[in-house]
């Protein structure tokens, strides 16, 4: 196995303790790289007006892949009045780290796995395994927005009739971004043997954006005649999720739809201890837990883990280090199915660490953690 550079990226809250339970076990499980730490999250913010400066990006662009832990996130007037005083007046505006990394590295796939394992109290029904493809770079997430209508923009008849005081926001969707997002999607269904993929929309609405979005779909899915395929309206899809979820395999939808049905798939498996993703380019990732960072529990080693864990398991599988995937996902799930060791979410009291000492313990080669 070669030694791999991860760009580590810790960020606040409780993201540098998950971060610490995730490299306990991937030490435990004999991956070797080299971790390189990378400034993110609220700090640089404060500090810097940027909260991800110039030298992480350009210590992205020297890596292999990154892990990332979570950052706080604030309201933009908020966010301004938690800027160094000298920096009150540069006319900054905040913007989520991990969107920009996203949309700078071309990272367009958010795949979101949800699986329930076995023996988790949490679970709302067994046996669920679907996989969530959220497009990650364009959508509602792209960044342009307006506090009220710009003068420029009043000529349109449509903007005419909005109150001079509304904000906007522009949703962006193409066919290129589209269609890559849904052909990735049946790839992984054909690769992993799953006959069916869903592609969620709201076209009779949005007819323009998610028009363009669904027409996509539809000619990307011709090409897998092997493969079911169905669209579902986003609102009834937050209803058939919650009541037949075992009917669904492989979503497939935007950038904000995505981001609310993954939580939601999440929930049905345990809640977001379990949610974690990968996002994904052609060349480079970033993988993350997506609990955010709980400043209530920073400090209290309370939260889990299994998040990070299980996004740490996601980093060396698409590595190409698929031993030691399989080994950190049976020991997840031989440490669930026990329930020795469980935090305050799965009704135990169990500390972080040890639910990471505990999965590293179930390792093949079982490792004294200490």
């Amino acid at each position: 196995m070669r030694k791999y550079r991860v760009a580590w990226l810790p960020g606040d809250g409780v993201g540098p303790e998950v971060c610490r339970a995730a490299r306990l076990v991937l030490d435990a499980a004999g991956f070797e790289a080299e971790y390189l730490h990378g400034d993110i999250g609220w700090e640089f913010w404060q500090k810097e007006g940027d909260a991800l400066p110039q030298r992480t990006l350009d210590l992205l662009r020297s890596t292999d892949c990154a892990f990332f832990g979570a950052i706080t996130s604030k309201p933009a007037k908020e966010a301004v009045r938690e800027l160094a005083p000298e920096l009150r007046d540069k006319g900054l505006s905040y913007r989520s780290p991990i969107v920009r990394m996203r949309q700078l590295l071309d990272l367009y796939i958010c795949l979101r796995p949800c699986r329930a394992f076995p023996g988790n109290p949490l679970n709302y029904r067994e046996n669920l395994d679907l996989v969530v493809f959220r497009e990650n770079t364009e959508g509602m997430y792209i960044g342009v927005e307006f506090p009220k209508i710009p003068e420029s923009f009043r000529a349109e008849p449509s903007m005419a009739r909005l109150p001079a005081d509304a904000a906007i926001s522009i949703r962006s969707v193409t066919p290129g971004a589209s269609r890559r997002i849904v052909e990735a999607a049946f790839e992984y269904a054909v690769k992993h043997g799953r006959s069916k993929v869903t592609a969620v929309h709201k076209a009779n609405v949005l007819r323009a954006t998610d028009g363009v979005f669904l027409e996509a779909a539809k000619e990307v899915a011709v090409r897998y005649p092997q493969i079911e395929f169905d669209t579902a309206n986003v609102d009834a899809m937050g209803m058939w999720l919650i009541k037949n979820p075992q009917n669904y395999g492989v979503i497939v939808t935007t950038n904000l739809f995505g981001d609310i049905l993954s939580d939601l798939c999440a929930q049905l498996i345990g809640g977001m201890g379990f949610a974690y993703s990968g996002n994904i380019g052609e060349k480079y990732a970033v993988f993350e837990p997506t609990h955010g960072s709980a400043p209530k529990y920073t400090g209290l080693d309370k939260v889990n883990p299994l998040a990070s864990i299980l996004a740490a398991k996601m980093m060396v599988e698409w590595l190409g280090e698929k031993e030691i995937a399989a080994d950190i996902d049976q020991a997840v799930a031989a440490v669930i199915e026990r329930g020795a060791v469980r935090t305050y979410d799965m009704g135990g009291s169990a500390r972080g660490m040890e639910i990471a000492r505990a999965v590293a313990a179930s390792l093949r080669f079982a490792p004294v953690v200490r």
